[in-house]
């Protein structure tokens, strides 16, 4: 195949010339045709089979070198070559340097010689276009990258920023081109500020790619300091000697920022920013570490809000989570800044105290926190009151790790909430074992309800005129299977503290309702079934509805069933108490208020709530009628509650005087071992049954108006019931 050679050229002469060279040559893979001007040759463009261009020297459009230029920019990527002068020797260098592959006298032109020079010039424009094009993609790879680069020749003058290095460095490519690198790329040991370039430099010489340290520091332009990785590596000539230097490096401000933010949260509570438990601990190894080595003290403070649920429950997470922040500032600002607040999660809180002096320091401390904490908090226009109870445990009097040590402070801090809370208890021995008890009792909890071991005894109220069963009250057990029977307080206020109390709740609720139903059933009158509500079940979200769930899937009717309540459990949010309590007594419950007298004794909210029983604590029935004070307030407690139409019921009659005391001041209806202790549901509905059985046949000889005679028949029918069962 022939290739084509393009001469531009306005002389006639010249092109028959070079087109008959080819003609009858040996050279025939070269064909030469002729345009008399660079626009002709231009358009068309040269056919894809032109393999060079040659131009004339003489033509009037190469009058400077401008033209050549032009010509390089415009025509395809192929060889030019310039046909010119033996006299102008300038023209030729000039033309050379400016892109021409080949300079060819016309004096000596031959078919040989061009063809040689043909090939010669297509080799070379090969392999400048593919180096201009391997330059390219590099440079399109540098401007790309997220790193940024700087490249220095052998004497270490900067020959190359890409863009990304003169953003971080504040000069341009164009600036810095020449200059010293040492003058363009200032970066410093950031410890010891210290210069870093030279080192780069001599390492560099020595063909060795230094990787910098990872404290420098990168000084801009306009002084601007910023943390950089950096790696210098040598650029070698074909003959692998050293012929300058590329450095690249990046800011790792944002890296090592979010790298922060990674460990922070990881080592803090998102909430409040305090050191989380697994920070805490590794502080407080080490702080084992340096008091063993001092032998010195150290203190973990474990603190527990009381109460915070209701807040959470009643105002909700937000407010909670804002009451929390507070709490934890007040906390720190207890504290020194060598010791650690940490928060556990919910509304615990752990303190280590490093370094104590004295065995009261911890105390005195943790009285500080007692002291700040119990000042009203205002939060989102809520005014809001908490107290705290504190544990306390000390290195190395009661453990000597930190697992041990908190361990100790937080069973320190249960025991300060069984005595009362809202105040600090320092760990000792004895507290282990109620520790292990409680957590004993915590465990078989989890698992009472599934394997059936809780049970219902059953407690009748008498009418104490007609000696009538007037209710029953129904009061949950433990069937523990190591233990035996066991009893509402030994277990109901864990049941509490771990979440169990409501699920327990519910299933007493439903297993007096059945029982309840079953003996309306079978035509046993009773009155009313009371079930004894916690606190927490009360308060519960779904509290009301379960309630009427029980109802509807029982079959009990809502009048039969009283729900009895301790006061405290009535005074809490009076709003959120009040909604519920109407709703209940809207659909026909009774609510009793159990225990009166022990809690709040605010007799305002007796007129507030729909509340139609009031149940006189045992406490004040077992010193009438041999105290005058308590029988002066159980006389006044029955009038009052007589005057806002409420039924008394009078708890642990144990005595006939009581019963008498409790008769002449008229309170209605009593309960207690001098009646009945609480039975299973075969003996209950056996004393129903008799018990009904008694008041058709003998009850009728009651007769109120003669001294003395009902409280005999009363008695004589007690012990009648008790002598059938």
């Amino acid at each position: 195949m022939t290739n084509r050679l393009l001469l531009i050229s306005s002389q006639q002469e010249l092109c028959m010339r070079m087109t008959s060279l080819f003609v009858d040559s040996s050279a025939k893979a070269f064909s030469v045709e002729s345009v008399a001007s660079i626009s002709a040759a231009l358009n068309p463009p040269p056919h894809c089979d032109v393999r060079a261009i040659l131009v004339d020297s003489d033509l009037p459009e190469l009058e400077d070198l401008q033209a050549i230029s032009a010509l390089l920019r415009t025509l395809p990527p192929l060889p030019l070559i310039v046909l010119g002068d033996d006299t102008n020797e300038p023209q030729r260098i000039q033309m050379l340097a400016s892109g021409v592959q080949e300079y060819l006298l016309k004096s000596s032109l031959d078919c040989a010689a061009i063809a040689r020079s043909v090939r010669g010039a297509i080799a070379r424009k090969n392999r400048d276009n593919l180096l201009f094009g391997e330059n390219e993609r590099a440079q399109v790879i540098l401007r790309s990258i997220g790193d940024a680069v700087v490249s220095t020749n052998k004497a270490g003058s900067v020959t190359y920023l890409n863009p990304v290095a003169e953003k971080l460095i504040g000069w341009t490519n164009k600036e810095a081109a020449g200059r010293d690198l040492m003058d363009v790329f200032q970066v410093i040991d950031g410890t010891t500020r210290e210069r870093i370039v030279p080192q780069m430099k001599s390492e560099v010489k020595k063909g060795r790619t230094m990787i910098l340290p990872p404290n420098c520091i990168l000084v801009a332009r306009d002084g601007q300091e910023s943390p950089i990785e950096d790696s210098a590596a040598p650029i070698y000539d074909r003959a692998r000697q050293v012929a300058g230097m590329v450095v690249v490096f990046h800011d790792v401000s944002e890296s090592r920022a979010m790298t922060q933010q990674i460990t922070h949260l990881a080592e803090h509570d998102i909430l409040t920013s305090l050191p989380n438990r697994a920070l805490l601990v590794d502080r407080l190894d080490q702080g084992i570490v340096l008091a063993r080595r001092h032998e010195r003290q150290l203190a973990v403070l474990f603190v527990d809000l009381d109460h915070f649920k209701r807040i959470n429950d009643s105002l909700g997470h937000l407010v909670g989570d804002q009451l929390l922040k507070a709490v934890s500032q007040r906390i720190n600002r207890c504290v020194r800044g060598s010791d650690t607040v940490s928060r556990q999660g919910g509304d615990e809180f752990l303190v280590l105290l490093t370094e104590i002096g004295k065995g009261e320091d911890p105390a005195i401390v943790a009285e500080k926190i007692r002291l700040a904490i119990i000042e009203p908090f205002s939060i989102a226009d809520h005014y809001l009151h908490l107290s705290v109870s504190i544990g306390v445990s000390v290195y190395p009097d009661d453990a000597d790790n930190a697992e041990s040590l908190i361990h100790c402070a937080d069973t320190a801090m249960y025991h300060a909430k069984e005595k009362g809370r809202n105040n600090i208890q320092y760990f000792k021995d004895e507290m282990s074992v109620r520790a292990a008890e409680r957590q004993f009792i915590t465990e078989g909890l989890r698992l009472a309800l599934s394997r059936g071991e809780f049970v219902l005894e059953y407690q009748p109220k008498v009418n104490l005129t007609s000696g009538e069963i007037s209710g029953i009250e129904a009061l949950v057990r433990w069937q523990h299977p190591q233990r035996g029977l066991l009893y509402p307080s030994s277990f109901i206020p864990i049941a509490e503290d771990c979440g169990l109390i409501i699920p327990i709740g519910q299933w007493v609720l439903h297993e007096a309702c059945v029982q309840a139903h079953a003996w309306h059933a079978a035509g046993l009158a009773f009155g009313t079934m009371a079930v004894n509500i916690s606190a927490v079940e009360f308060r519960s979200d779904r509290f009301y509805e379960g309630v009427r769930n029980v109802l509807r899937t029982t079959g009990i009717k809502a009048h039969c069933l009283e729900l009895e309540l301790t006061e405290t459990a009535v005074m809490r949010d009076y709003d959120a108490t009040s909604v519920v309590l109407r709703a209940l007594s809207g659909i026909g419950v009774r609510i009793a208020v159990d225990d009166f007298g022990t809690g709040y004794s605010n007799l305002s909210y007796l007129k507030r709530f729909p509340i139609n029983t009031l149940k006189l604590d045992r406490s004040f029935v077992n010193d009438v009628p041999k105290n005058a004070d308590v029988s002066t307030i159980v006389r006044s407690v029955i009038e009052m509650a007589h005057s806002l139409n409420l039924q008394v019921v009078a708890e642990g009659i144990e005595t006939e005087q009581q019963l008498d005391f409790l008769r002449a001041h008229h309170c209605g209806e009593g309960q207690g071992f001098l009646f009945n202790r609480p039975m299973n549901a075969a003996k209950c509905q056996t004393l129903l049954v008799n018990g009904a059985e008694f008041c058709r046949t003998r009850g009728r000889r009651c007769a109120p108006s003669i001294k003395g005679s009902v409280k005999v028949a009363a008695t004589h029918r007690l012990k009648s019931i008790a002598g059938a069962n």
